[in-house]
């Protein structure tokens, strides 16, 4: 890599720890979103009868915010290529921070009818458009700041966000439920979506502070940007597109039963105390804080390919204890369970956001690793709790949901054999 690409420790940390706390700030949102949708949301604003039809209709608005995902990927990956990467994630905070405001002062169904799930809806699929143009520029934002034989390491800092939003959103309604007891049904819910504003204005004041990437740089500088870099990278890179968003099942499908279906089917089914739950899963994500960035730096010792798929095994076997363990109903056996969850996620998340922004030029890498990540969300992420609770009520078991897990791992397995392993490549060079 030339010289002049190379930036002191100093940014090259000051980067990473922008891309990992505004990155948090965003999981914080949409996490907080699927905390709300298993636990108030199918009473809130969609009250049926049957219990099973108001939780599954909740985690259908939990979907939609998947499904937007790829289009958050396509317009922020356009400009992030474009403008640059710190540009595109100032809007992509901004949007984020203000939709999760906004959920915590929506009025519910008893109060406007109808309308309170449909203004629901919409905010949810705007958060969806938000986190979708984020991970790309705060992966690039961390990856393109460091040296070539970190990549696994340094981007894994922003996929640390992921822990830290849910140990925010999970402390964050585990600490109003304690605090506002039976009122958290009725308003209680509320105060972590305001608080959000608060997050985003911390979010931003350390973004400005931060220099755009010196790849970027290089290349706006050499006339190197496509002028549709979304366009041409979907033309030039359909492969890489394709096995990206499938290479994610074994991680993205297991990871949102692990953390939100979990808390439907243990308190509704199981009879586990909610706030128990949701405990699990934030020392879960407090064990993530280290496990993530050792695998990240594991997979730059023995290559990217070679520690997913030992992720994708270890998510694979682990699918019918999980069940097992939690069907027990024992709380220690339940809480093991839950917390051990995330670790074989881990070992797949921690190299994943090399693996698949490696694979793309530096002029279309935003919207090519955007497109490829996102394009999960739709297929593995956002329909895994829906899937789920379907699964339960047709087959009468968890293990039907097991079988779901096992499923998805397969076919990240199939995906991660045609990835071509860059471990040792110079992410640079098409520029230096």
């Amino acid at each position: 890599m030339a010289d002049e690409l190379v930036l002191s420790v100093k940014d090259r940390r000051k980067a990473a720890a922008a891309a990992l706390i505004g990155t948090a700030i965003e999981w914080y949102d949409y996490f907080l979103y699927g905390t709300a949708a298993a636990l108030v949301f199918p009473a809130l604003f969609f009250p049926h009868v049957n219990v099973y039809i108001g939780t599954l209709e909740a985690f259908a608005s939990f979907f939609l915010g998947f499904a937007a995902r790829p289009i958050g990927g396509a317009i922020f990956g356009h400009f992030g290529d474009k403008i640059g990467r710190k540009k595109t994630l100032v809007i992509t905070l901004l949007l984020m921070g203000i939709s999760s405001t906004v959920i915590g002062l929506l009025p519910t169904y008893n109060a406007i009818g109808a309308l309170a799930p449909f203004l629901l809806i919409i905010l949810r699929i705007l958060q969806g458009i938000g986190v979708g143009g984020e991970w790309g520029g705060s992966v690039l934002l961390s990856m393109e700041s460091g040296r070539k034989d970190r990549k696994g390491f340094m981007t894994s800092w922003p996929q640390l966000g992921v822990a830290v939003g849910v140990i925010l959103s999970s402390g964050a309604v585990s600490l109003f439920i304690s605090l506002t007891g039976d009122s958290f049904n009725t308003w209680g819910w509320r105060i972590p979506f305001i608080l959000s504003l608060a997050l985003v204005a911390l979010g931003l004041f350390i973004r400005l502070r931060v220099e755009e990437t010196p790849v970027f740089k290089k290349a706006l500088e050499k006339r190197q940007l496509d002028k549709a870099p979304v366009l041409t990278v979907i033309k030039t890179h359909p492969k890489e597109i394709i096995l990206s968003a499938f290479s994610r099942m074994a991680e993205q499908a297991p990871f949102y039963i692990f953390i939100s279906f979990i808390l439907a089917y243990g308190s509704n089914d199981v009879g586990i105390n909610r706030q128990f739950l949701v405990n699990g899963t934030l020392v879960a994500s407090l064990l993530s804080l280290f496990s993530v960035p050792f695998f990240g730096y594991l997979s730059d010792k023995i290559g990217r390919k070679k520690m997913y798929m030992i992720g994708a095994v270890v998510t694979l076997i682990y699918a019918f204890p999980y069940f097992g363990m939690v069907n027990t109903a024992i709380p220690a056996v339940v809480f093991i369970a839950i917390v051990i969850s995330l670790i074989p996620h881990d070992m797949l998340y921690g190299p994943q956001a090399a693996l698949i922004a490696e694979n793309f030029p530096t002029k279309l890498r935003y919207s090519g690793s955007s497109l490829g990540y996102q394009l999960a969300s739709v297929i593995a992420g956002g329909p895994a709790p829906m899937i789920a609770t379907y699964l339960l009520h047709t087959f009468g078991s968890a293990y039907a949901v097991s079988g779901y897990i096992v499923f998805n791992c397969i076919v990240t397995m199939i995906a991660v054999a045609f990835m071509k392993d860059r471990t040792h490549e110079d992410y640079a060079q098409d520029v230096a």
